[in-house]
């Protein structure tokens, strides 16, 4: 009788669990049909949110896509700029405007914006990012326009939804895919990752979340390219980068002043180190009067950590520095022969950096 006391409660105990869990279970597949029976209309809701500050850009004249080799080169085939309207968002009340440099490729002579309530104005093309692929418009006589609100950048979260929005194309109602967030850090920290196809009428609109907050604006990036229209092979692929705009303040006030600002760079060449010293990339050749050589960084210094991170080679030493742009400094930790020297290089733009014949970095750096 002992025995059957004993596993009895057991028993019993077993099936409880497996109850529960099924239980636990079926709940669960309910909330994901539920969430995806809800998440078109969630969609609809984000879109209208954001629809008000919602712009068609429309571009006149410039660069014809045949125009001189180089143009041949850098717009032919699948990099060449869509025909038609493409998007932009406003971000100030007072008539600024921001957008992907996407479509302006073939330097327009006259840009003109459309607002949501169909009134259309000549803009002014003000500072452009190349790094991140922005530039910011601004059209005169107006006030109170309408801002969204921005996700913090710390609020990011793989796997929450993602809704991209573009009114290119002469469309009535917006173009919109929808997918999720894939990585928070990309591009060099650059830029946010999605699986909503993002196609050229995206180009310079926003990707937005549930709530309709803008999570960033879309544009077409590649790892270790800023070349004229790279990126564009993404073309609804299911790999498509936004810039988050929360914390971009500061670039904003530079564009307003009608700077470009460019990719920085040292001013280096360097190779892999021997594992047996302790790993990192050796200085292989500092460029006269560079950034490098200001700072005080020497040929034969093994670079350990940039920006804080331990470095693993020359394309991961390209992607930390890729975080900053001309202008801003990046601290180093350098081992010269038995000394430790920590320095910090302003970077600069238009220097070449990387090891002869060496490929752009592929890798997509972690989160």
């Amino acid at each position: 009788m002992k025995m059957q006391r004993t596993f009895a409660p057991i028993r019993l105990t077993g099936a409880v669990t497996v109850v529960f869990f099924a239980a636990s279970s079926l709940r669960a597949d309910e909330t994901v049909r539920q969430g995806y029976r809800l998440a078109p209309k969630a969609f609809r809701a984000a879109v209208a949110r954001v629809e008000p500050s919602l712009v068609t850009i429309e571009t006149f004249g410039g660069v014809g896509p045949s125009s001189g080799r180089a143009q041949r080169g850098a717009m032919s085939g699948i990099n060449r700029p869509g025909e038609g309207p493409t998007t932009g968002l406003i971000v100030s009340s007072d008539g600024y405007i921001i957008t992907s440099t996407f479509n302006f490729i073939r330097k327009p002579a006259i840009v003109t914006v459309v607002l949501a309530d169909g009134t259309r104005k000549v803009a002014e093309l003000l500072g452009r990012d190349e790094t991140r692929k922005l530039c910011l418009l601004k059209i005169e006589g107006v006030s109170n326009l309408p801002v969204c609100e921005y996700v913090p950048r710390e609020n990011l979260r793989v796997g929450h939804w993602a809704v991209t929005v573009g009114v290119g194309y002469g469309d009535d109602n917006p173009a919109v895919s929808a997918g999720i967030v894939s990585a928070t850090h990309r591009v060099s920290r650059r830029a946010v990752q999605t699986d909503a196809n993002i196609s050229p009428a995206n180009y310079g609109g926003p990707l937005v979340d549930v709530e309709g907050r803008v999570i960033g604006i879309c544009v077409p990036l590649t790892p270790g390219s800023q070349e004229v229209g790279s990126g564009v092979e993404w073309y609804d692929s299911g790999i498509g980068f936004a810039v988050p705009l929360a914390g971009y303040e500061k670039y904003l006030e530079r564009m307003k002043q009608g700077d470009v600002i460019e990719p920085g760079k040292m001013g280096v060449t360097g190779k892999p180190a021997d594992a047996k010293t302790g790993g990192g990339v050796v200085i292989d050749k500092v460029m006269p009067k560079s950034p490098a050589e200001k700072a005080g960084v020497k040929s034969g210094d093994r670079v350990v950590k940039a920006d804080g991170d331990e470095v693993l080679d020359m394309p991961h030493l390209i992607t930390i520095v890729g975080r900053y742009v001309a202008g801003e400094e990046i601290s180093l930790e350098l081992k010269r022969g038995d000394e430790t020297v920590n320095l910090k290089v302003k970077l600069e733009a238009g220097l070449d950096q990387g090891a002869p014949g060496e490929p752009a970095p592929k890798a997509p750096e972690p989160d």
